[in-house]
């Protein structure tokens, strides 16, 4: 009779008092016991009570706190020894208390259902932490089920619940009800996971002869579950290498913007174009120093003080070698090529004797940190996302730079037609000087978009020059629209031929593709329009 009262009394939920006087001995005892299956029944029985003395009881547990004294289970609290049925100080303590050792499936067990107790919490946030790590990893889901149901019934928040609802499917794949397993699967097949995937494959494995699942139902279900947690995972990766495409390609058409322009009005070829990029990243890197060392409490806005700094920093930089050996160097495409080879390296070096030659970390602000979870396999990073929209940003103002102010309108037009410009007064080598300075300054916000996501060196920017000078002769010398094409269609291609072919071989491929269209198409995507042109 006092059985059935146990049996009842779990399965209703009642208070501690109820629980206690018919229950308690028998948990202690099994607690206590050598008998592995004695321990771990007990411990099953403590996590469907759910209360408060179970949970303290099951943290002792975890934490090796639980010992028998003669015939008592206690608690050994530092030097209080407790009674492990009611948390009541026992004096005297016990003299010498033997500890009770689990083993690593006991323990895995206690700890699962210390998670699965926090579901039953008044606190969203520790009800959502404690579902994702039962989630992530539950150990024996049968013996929780009881909990998980008491928890669903009472759960009325819409991101937790769908998170019970699948760990309480998960629990009764180890039911010995057919129906209660198959209406798991279905349930499970709506998942996204490749966890869950995994779950689902033993069922329409063999073992032997038969089958793991012996109900040809919950197979045929399982197998259909996977195929269509399969599509929806074949989407997911899609999506995540489609940003991680654009993510490359906003970084390239930071590069590229300034070559654009450079190479647009002056016809140069700047082999040192991607050490500017470099000085943007080292700007990035000693404004976070400055920053830790004088104004620590504002260290996750380093990025945003680095910003302007990058710009001016690799514009006096872009200006200071135009002054000094390209503007001497017009109209000679070799030798300029030379020189600004050369440039690069004096760049590379002077980075090696201010900063070191190893890398240097330059960390996320807090900000940044993180990602947007749109998916079980898919996951956007903040820094990359951060990256996206601030290329956008730098795109719109050169694209009022270029067609909204007289600077950009002397630009384009030095672009198109050089001698006609300076015949009705435009200063051409002045406005030589000007874009080149600006379009090292867009290198250099390059280089503090790159800080975020690759390792900051002095040979960083050795890696994007040829990449820069295909956006460029894809899109189209000078033109904006065919840069922004370019940068974000070589990225999504670059990466989705990385997945297929490795690294090596998708660089080959894109530039044997840019090679081929070139020849049909010269002028690249988009050509400049005018009545003459260089």
């Amino acid at each position: 009779m006092k059985r059935l009262i146990f049996i009842l009394s779990l399965a209703l939920g009642l208070g501690v008092g109820a629980v206690r006087a018919d229950v308690a001995p028998e948990v202690l005892k099994g607690l206590a016991s050598e008998d592995f299956d004695a321990k771990q029944g007990a411990v099953a029985a403590l996590a469907e009570v759910g209360d408060a003395d179970t949970a303290r009881l099951l943290k002792a547990l975890s934490d090796d706190a639980v010992a028998v004294a003669g015939d008592k289970l206690v608690i050994v609290a530092g030097d209080q020894v407790l009674d492990a049925a009611n948390g009541k100080l026992l004096k005297p303590a016990p003299a010498s208390p033997d500890s009770i050792s689990l083993n690593n499936s006991l323990r895995q067990q206690v700890d699962g259902a210390l998670a699965a107790l926090r579901l039953l919490s008044t606190d969203k946030a520790e009800r959502l932490a404690a579902a994702k790590a039962l989630l992530a990893d539950m150990g024996d889901g049968a013996a929780l089920l009881p909990l998980f149901d008491k928890a669903l019934k009472q759960e009325q928040d819409g991101e937790i619940k769908p998170i019970l609802v699948q760990l309480q499917a998960q629990a009764s794949l180890a039911s010995p009800d057919a129906a209660a397993r198959l209406q798991a699967v279905q349930t499970l097949g709506q998942s996204s996971s490749p966890a869950v995937k995994a779950l689902l494959l033993p069922l329409i494995e063999k073992q032997g002869d038969t089958f793991a699942e012996p109900d040809e139902k919950v197979r045929l279900a399982a197998q259909t579950a996977i195929k269509a947690i399969d599509g929806r995972l074949v989407w997911s990766d899609m999506a995540g290498q489609v940003f991680t495409g654009l993510s490359l390609g906003s970084i390239l058409l930071l590069a590229a913007l300034g070559l654009a322009i450079t190479y647009g009005v002056m016809g140069v070829i700047n082999m040192a174009h991607g050490e500017l990029l470099m000085v943007g990243a080292y700007s990035a890197y000693a404004m976070q120093a400055l920053f830790r060392s004088r104004f620590p409490d504002f260290v996750d806005y380093y990025v945003v003080a680095a910003v302007p700094v990058a710009f001016f920093v690799a514009a006096a930089v872009g200006m200071l070698m135009e002054r000094t050996v390209i503007r001497h160097l017009y109209g000679r495409p070799l030798e300029t090529l030379l020189a600004t080879w050369g440039l690069s390296l004096v760049l590379i070096q002077a980075a090696r004797l201010l900063f070191g030659a190893q890398n240097v970390e330059v960390a996320n602000p807090a900000w940044m940190s993180g990602g947007v979870q749109l998916a079980e396999n898919l996951s956007l990073p903040w820094n990359r996302l951060v990256i996206v929209a601030f290329s956008g940003f730098v795109l719109l103002v050169v694209w009022l730079l270029m067609n909204k102010t007289r600077l950009g309108m002397f630009v384009r037009a030095v672009t198109q037609n050089r001698p006609m410009a300076g015949c009705v007064g435009v200063p051409t080598a002045r406005i030589d000087t000007l874009a080149f300075g600006i379009g090292s300054g867009i290198a250099g916000l390059g280089g503090v978009a790159l800080s975020q996501i690759a390792n900051v060196g002095p040979d960083m920017g050795q890696g994007y020059i040829v990449d820069s000078f295909m956006v460029v002769v894809l899109g189209g010398v000078g033109q904006l629209a065919g840069a922004v094409w370019a940068a974000l269609g070589l990225g999504v291609v670059t990466k989705f031929l990385e997945g297929w072919a490795g690294a090596v071989i998708a660089k080959i491929l894109v530039l044997v593709f840019i090679i081929i269209f070139i020849q049909k198409r010269p002028q690249g995507l988009f050509a400049l329009k005018g009545r003459f042109v260089d």
